[in-house]
């Protein structure tokens, strides 16, 4: 029975599934993505999410705890140099799955597991997305909007009405 085994072992023994777990982090952390199935960019989750998290706190005993982790220099480098910059603000859930269907050899689930923040396309599609929705959001201001632009036609059609009135009883009495 499996009660309350929670790491998926990936069909590794558990020093493979160290080594393994620790060079997908290192190329996860110094490429911003990788490509792989889906049960192991899950497990590498779990394994760098931490990391990264200890990348924000910037001493001696963090990057040598990260350094233990990882066992790649340029790794821990970059981690502390540039990502933690990044990722400061941020509370959690520093990295993306985004599943990109099955192999073609074997029907495996297959993934591209990246760091958040450094992907450019949804960092500005998501911009423009949360402009658009705090637009459409505010109902008192949009209500206001359409209630001055109801309005101002009111107002200049029943002027414009009353011009052409005025003109048509001015021709009225002229005729006559």
């Amino acid at each position: 029975m499996r009660h309350g085994k929670k790491n998926n072992h990936l069909g590794r023994t558990a020093a493979h599934r160290s080594a393994m777990l620790s060079n997908m982090a290192a190329s996860l952390i110094l490429h911003k993505r990788v490509i792989t199935t889906v049960a192991k960019a899950k497990a590498v989750r779990k394994y760098t999410e931490p990391l990264l998290t200890k990348g924000k706190n910037d001493t001696t005993h963090s990057r040598r705890t990260v350094f233990s982790y990882l066992q790649s220099k340029e790794a821990v480098k970059e981690l502390f140099d540039n990502i933690a910059g990044k990722i400061a603000n941020r509370p959690g859930g520093y990295t993306r799955i985004l599943k990109t269907g099955n192999r073609l050899g074997d029907n495996a689930d297959m993934c591209i597991i990246e760091l958040v923040d450094y992907n450019e396309d949804m960092v500005s599609s998501t911009a423009t997305a949360a402009a658009g929705k705090a637009k459409t959001r505010r109902r008192s201001s949009g209500k206001k909007k359409e209630g001055a632009e109801a309005t101002t036609a009111e107002t200049t059609a029943p002027a414009a009405s009353e011009e052409a009135k005025g003109t048509d009883s001015a021709e009225t009495p002229a005729a006559e």
